[in-house]
């Protein structure tokens, strides 16, 4: 039984077999449907924006994409669920390389990992790399999870958060002091 590929929420598809040695620009400018579709996906209020500018070249059998994703994005604070705007602007650098057993070798069949790098490169399977993946990705790792407007905090809620600890390990350590205290 063969698991369904979802499909992508934009085409941003790169063929490797079909890639200039020189490399190719790609360019993806969502319409309306689109950001709407990925502001869902994402669970945010809207995608305002979406634009990315990716410069892909080959690269030992794989393909190298370097560009920047930039957007504007609406979701509720966490603070008064009051609309909040941000603006991302995230650089973009990923390698894609063939999976090891199915590498082609070239001229130069030694591929060199730096151990001490944060990104390892991707491993692809076939002749296409859909970025789509790769741009949905870099925005949501780019929203800001507890957004709030300029001046908004728990504090000016009125709400009485006590002095006291809550919670089951407040009660547990009540429990300690207690058994503390007997000995």
């Amino acid at each position: 039984m063969t698991a369904a590929r979802q499909a992508p929420l934009f085409d941003a598809v790169v063929r490797i077999d079909r890639l200039p040695a020189t490399g190719r620009d790609l360019s993806v400018d969502l319409d309306e449907k689109a950001r709407a579709t990925l502001a869902e996906a994402l669970r945010l209020s809207a995608v305002i924006s979406f634009s990315a500018r990716l410069s892909v070249v080959p690269l030992r059998g794989g393909i190298r994409a370097q560009g920047r994703l930039t957007a504007d994005i609406v979701q509720p604070s966490v603070v008064t669920f009051e609309p909040v705007g941000q603006h991302v602007d995230e650089e973009i650098d990923r390698v894609f390389l063939p999976e090891p057993h199915g590498h082609k070798h070239t001229s130069d069949p030694e591929v060199f990992i730096d151990l001490e790098d944060d990104d390892f490169p991707d491993h692809i399977d076939g002749p296409e790399v859909d970025l789509s993946a790769l741009l949905v990705e870099t925005l949501a790792l780019a929203i800001d999870p507890y957004p709030r407007r300029e001046g908004e905090s728990l504090d000016g809620l009125g709400l009485d958060l006590g002095e006291e600890e809550a919670g089951p390990f407040a009660a547990l350590k009540k429990l300690k002091k207690s058994t503390d205290n007997e000995r």
